[in-house]
């Protein structure tokens, strides 16, 4: 197996539980009464996970290691710090979408994040081509995807977005008809 696959499968799973795994913990993290207090308990479990695994870790490893290739430079602090700026203010969105959805719409919010997801992502680097000179070089490629490139990724996403979406109505609970009263 390719290494780089073994990480493919990983970010899958792990990607794949965010939503269920947080809205679960952000609802047990409240007393159930209504505010917005259990969700920032939910985001403050969520930063202290990201401070474990992308701060302590990579700085003992610095620490043990050296700093090996890694160099400092303007844009790739840049944009790495944008990157984690979109991962938190993603996650800190999934808190608040699962905490605001009524029961009926929370089925929708993970098929709708890892439906658009994909989309937004493959838009993105079809236009956005960086160099070391000139790090927001836009432009459509000199080749155009074929056809079947946009429609490969539409397909999965209504795919991904359909698989979730029939999971979650199948774990939803049926609403019951109102009883009707007999007369005799």
């Amino acid at each position: 197996m390719k290494v780089w696959l073994a990480f493919v499968i990983g970010a899958g799973l792990c990607w794949g539980t965010y939503v269920p795994l947080i809205a679960y913990g952000g609802k047990n993290l409240g007393d159930g009464k209504p505010g917005v207090g259990n969700r920032f308990a939910a985001i403050l479990c969520v930063g202290v996970a990201y401070v474990v695994l992308a701060v302590v870790i990579p700085v003992a490893y610095f620490l043990v290691n050296g700093p090996g290739n890694a160099t400092a430079n303007s844009q790739g602090i840049a944009f790495s710090s944008l990157a984690g700026a979109a991962g938190a203010a993603g996650a800190i969105c999934v808190v608040f979408a699962t905490a605001a959805a009524a029961p009926g719409d929370r089925l929708f919010i993970a098929p709708l994040i890892f439906g658009l997801a994909p989309m937004i992502n493959t838009l993105v680097s079809l236009v956005w081509h960086p160099t070391s000179e000139k790090a927001l070089h836009l432009g459509l490629p000199e080749r155009a995807p074929p056809w079947y490139f946009f429609a490969g990724i539409v397909l999965i996403s209504l795919g991904v977005a359909m698989v979730l979406y029939a999971k979650e109505a199948s774990e939803a609970k049926p609403v019951s008809a109102p009883a009707t009263g007999s007369t005799s």
